[in-house]
């Protein structure tokens, strides 16, 4: 797939239209091309080459609105790059889909508010997805094609929308906590509390309650946290952080979450619902989550402003 990829003219006349909702996912895939401009994306110049054209495509197949339009003002599905591998490669040949332990799902869905979706491999050779792309046929059965899809796991209640029907899909098992359970009640796995459990070979759930009451966040083989809406990794400020300004349930019970849990965290990959993508070494990682949490506990409740994120 990827290669007929490479081998597409590049087109021209890429534009972003006035239906982009600022949710920066765009800007992740495509940060040289696609920058934000008075609150939305805009795409700064054309792709010059065939790596290039190729952010811009998945740019454009990962946008919830679709907004990220050539200048016919169709996509052709044949561009269609995903699942993309998000370790160890770059994702421009077909082998690095089956050597990636992570592959990013693209195809964000309205329904979560553009929030980025994974599928975590496990030894076995089955699959776990971590909340999920906009619902389709044809995607589920991409998905099957890689591996058996033997759960979902939900970060949170934000991001709950097509769980139900992926899990039944591929007759998984839904997981959610108890704090959001209204967002997914006919779900087959509640976690409860704050206790970290293992669901799966090697992953591990902990609580997080703070942007949710129910947020959890997944680390698998002590290498990638998949942190929901919990924190992210900034462009902005070079750092991780928290949504301080879109927080559903309470900054201060975030901090204390953070407090709980930090410390017991390792991880390589920060790999959010929404926010930035960041590989560093996990010591680093400790060190950037110890100040983290520190940041997080001097903050107070304020106003919802989605204007305030600092991607």
């Amino acid at each position: 797939m990827n290669d007929t990829l490479a081998a597409q003219p590049s087109a021209s006349g890429w534009y972003v239209d006035d239906r982009c909702t600022n949710c920066d996912v765009a800007r992740q895939l495509a940060p040289d091309l696609i920058h934000e401009v008075d609150g939305r994306s805009e795409l700064l110049r054309q792709p010059r080459d065939a790596a290039e054209e190729h952010r811009v495509r998945a740019a454009a197949f990962a946008c919830h609105t679709r907004s990220i339009r050539p200048a016919t003002g169709r996509l052709d599905d044949q561009w269609d790059p995903y699942p993309l591998p998000v370790d160890g490669t770059d994702g421009t040949d077909d082998a690095a889909e089956t050597d990636a332990t992570v592959l990013f799902c693209g195809h964000n869905s309205t329904r979560t508010a553009g929030a980025n979706s994974y599928l975590l491999r496990r030894p076995s050779g089955n699959l776990m997805m971590v909340d999920t792309p906009r619902w389709s046929e044809t995607l589920a059965a991409r998905y099957e094609r890689i591996g058996t899809v033997t759960d979902v796991l939900l970060t949170h209640r934000d991001h709950a929308a097509h769980g139900r029907r992926y899990a039944d899909r591929f007759a998984a098992r839904l997981w959610i906590h108890e704090g959001d359970l209204d967002a997914a009640p006919d779900a087959d796995r509640i976690l409860r509390a704050t206790d970290s459990v293992e669901v799966g070979d090697g992953v591990l759930a902990h609580p997080l309650p703070g942007h949710t009451a129910g947020s959890v966040l997944y680390v698998a083989d002590e290498r990638y946290c998949f942190s929901g809406d919990s924190f992210y990794w900034s462009r902005t400020t070079g750092d991780i952080e928290v949504a301080e300004s879109v927080t559903w349930y309470s900054i201060e019970e975030l901090a204390a979450s953070l407090a709980r849990t930090a410390e017991r965290l390792r991880f390589e990959w920060l790999l959010p619902g929404h926010g930035d993508r960041k590989h560093l070494p996990a010591a680093e990682m400790a060190d950037r989550m110890r100040a983290l949490t520190a940041r997080t506990a001097t903050l107070r409740p304020r106003p919802v402003d989605f204007t305030a994120i600092r991607w």
